[in-house]
């Protein structure tokens, strides 16, 4: 680490000086705490009750460090720092790679991870996805499946079930709620102690790096939340590390968000540093292929708030971060969650942008669901809610998502917004994904929603795939399967997706039929869906495509197996137009046909 750049917050790798480094005979310890009287090594075992308490000395300005003889690796430590103010507080290592089970909240000596990666082949072919399909299965790693007595899986239990199950369920990429040591459950961990540190719920940091090997052994990438914007106020964290607000700010109505927790002051190099060291250790050591950055609408605005106007220190400390990071690891993913509609998220720190490769379209999911949560006397008002993102799209590239949050908090689960009693939301589902994969962007869903999950998201239960035994949950399953194989078979879905020619409206004019139409054309394939949200059967519904050509049914929404009444034909003939088709769909249904133009 050079010194001057960590005052300065240019540099990505305070973490090779700061926190606990194991070495032959002790480890040597550094934080950084500019006001604090003293500062004490306090070394314990994991659970036996022995401690010891280790000197150390200011080196740098403002930084602290000490040896301890003999401490090694798995030694569970703290900082007993005499804060300006008075205190005598033990904090955890903000540093430290890993920590206790909470609620303890102790740090311990591991230095970096010392897996054995097998996955050259897969890190030199890694790319962003551009160009490619990327459908991304959001999921939060105690919750997706747990064992018979309800207790999580370990890195190592999911590294054998989880990457198979996304393979086979046609998705790319797998994303997992942050995984920082966190004390509360309830956070999600959104609320984090340990920036440095994979949490112990699961196992060990060389059992996560594992786990992640694993999925790219199995062809899955692997996106990390990181949440640059807060962190929990537990006594033994960041909050007041050394007697003062030294992380946060020393004003509440800055310092202070609104979950409670305490916000990053950004415009301090030190604190850039540790974010940007710490995003960047994900990447590195971890091999994570992209990371997805929580509430980035809190730090374009004051307290993601626009009348309050925009926060200049945060933006320079995202543009400086996202700039490196492109650097260093050029063929990951950096993805903004952002609700704002700031400008130029997306385009390059260079040409005036944030420096994201992908930003959430929050626009799209909200106008879409609200759609599909009104009655097909409501929808035909209200076709602008589906058609309005087409207007915006070009201006950044867009991830489609159904996260998480849509899933949680009263609002329902996907599934469970559709329109009417429990038999009609199927079909509307089943229309709702098709329209979802045939719309420009990459794709995001939350774990159980694959399934058609009714029960809103707990952090203490698994998703509830006794569900599978119910026949419209199991077709719905089957039916989501076939039509994310379809989503990667097809380069008509996803090649060129940000070139406006290579979409258009067959129809989007006749609101009182509940009706739609979308074309899209890759290099290799042109495919064209037609939608009825309707409650009744569409009939005679005329689509003029640009030429004359064979189109192919390729997916109805409702065939039988999927849950539908509509027989699916054995053979799947190719019929011939001269430009115009009719087509009869069924009611909350959607009809997927592969087109093939004339030669001229």
């Amino acid at each position: 680490m050079e010194i001057q750049g960590f005052y300065t917050g240019k540099i990505f790798d305070a973490d090779t000086f700061f926190g606990a480094h194991p070495g032959d005979s002790g480890t040597h310890f550094a934080v950084w705490a500019p006001s604090a009287r003293d500062v004490k090594i306090i070394t314990s075992g994991l659970s036996d009750g022995s401690w010891a308490e280790w000197p150390m000395h200011r080196s740098y300005s403002g930084c602290w460090e000490g040896d301890a003889p003999g401490v090694a690796k798995g030694t569970c430590y703290q900082y007993r720092v005499f804060g300006a103010d008075g205190s005598v507080v033990d904090h955890c290592d903000p540093y430290g790679t890993a920590m206790t089970l909470r609620p303890d909240g102790r740090s311990i000596v591991w230095g970096t991870p010392r897996h054995g990666w097998t996955d050259d082949a897969w890190m030199a072919a890694r790319t962003k996805n551009f160009d490619a399909p990327l459908n991304i299965y959001e999921a939060q790693a105690g919750s997706w499946r747990c064992r018979e007595d309800g207790t999580p899986y370990t890195y190592a239990e999911l590294a054998k079930i989880l990457p198979p199950y996304l393979k086979e369920n046609g998705y790319t990429h797998l994303e997992l709620m942050p995984l920082s040591e966190y004390p509360f459950d309830g956070s999600w961990g959104y609320q984090t102690t340990g920036f440095f540190a994979p949490t112990s719920r699961y196992g060990t940091p060389d059992e996560l790096c594992a786990f992640v090997d694993a999925c790219h052994g199995a062809g899955i990438g692997v996106i990390l939340d990181f949440v640059p914007v807060h962190f929990a106020v537990d006594s033994y964290g960041l909050k007041r590390f050394d007697g003062t607000a030294l992380y946060e700010y020393p004003a509440a109505a800055v310092g202070q968000s609104e979950w409670g927790s305490c916000n990053f002051m950004h415009s301090r190099g030190e604190i850039r540093c540790f974010l940007q060291s710490a995003a960047d250790y994900w990447l590195r050591v971890f091999h994570a292929d992209g990371l997805r950055m929580d509430a980035v609408s809190r730090l374009i605005y004051w307290q993601g708030d626009p009348a309050r106007g925009v926060n200049g220190s945060t933006l320079e400390f995202l543009r400086n971060m996202n700039q490196g990071l492109q650097k260093r690891h050029p063929t990951a993913m950096l993805i903004a969650e952002d609700s704002t509609d700031y400008n130029k998220v997306t385009a390059p720190v260079e040409y005036g942008g944030l420096g994201f490769d992908y930003k959430w379209d929050l626009g799209w999911m909200n106008d879409t669901l609200d759609y599909f949560k009104k009655s097909p006397a409501e929808r035909r008002q209200n076709l602008n809610k589906l058609t309005f993102s087409m207007m915006y799209f070009w201006r950044e590239h867009y991830i489609l998502p159904f996260s998480h949050d849509e899933n949680v908090h009263g609002k329902a689960t996907i599934l469970q917004k559709m329109y009417g009693d429990y038999a009609i939301k199927f079909p509307q589902g089943r229309a709702l994904y098709l329209y979802m994969a045939v719309h420009p962007g990459k794709k995001l869903d939350f774990m159980g929603n694959e399934f058609g999950q009714l029960r809103e998201y707990d952090e203490s239960r698994p998703q509830d795939w006794e569900m599978l035994r119910y026949p419209n949950h199991d077709a719905f399953a089957h039916f989501r399967r076939a039509l994310n194989g379809i989503y990667l078979q097809y380069d008509a879905f996803w090649r060129g997706e940000l070139n406006p020619e290579r979409f258009c409206w067959l129809d989007c004019d006749h609101p009182e039929k509940n009706a739609c139409a979308i074309l899209r054309r890759g290099r290799q394939s042109v495919v064209f869906a037609a939608f009825n949200f309707g409650d009744e059967v569409l009939e005679d519904y005329e689509l003029t495509l640009p030429a004359a050509g064979h189109y192919t049914l390729i997916l109805d929404t409702d065939w039988q197996p999927w849950g539908g009444s509509t027989p699916r034909p054995g053979v799947l003939p190719a019929l011939r137009t001269r430009g115009t088709v009719r087509l009869t769909l069924a009611p909350f249904s959607g009809q997927l046909y592969l087109w093939q133009e004339d030669k001229r």
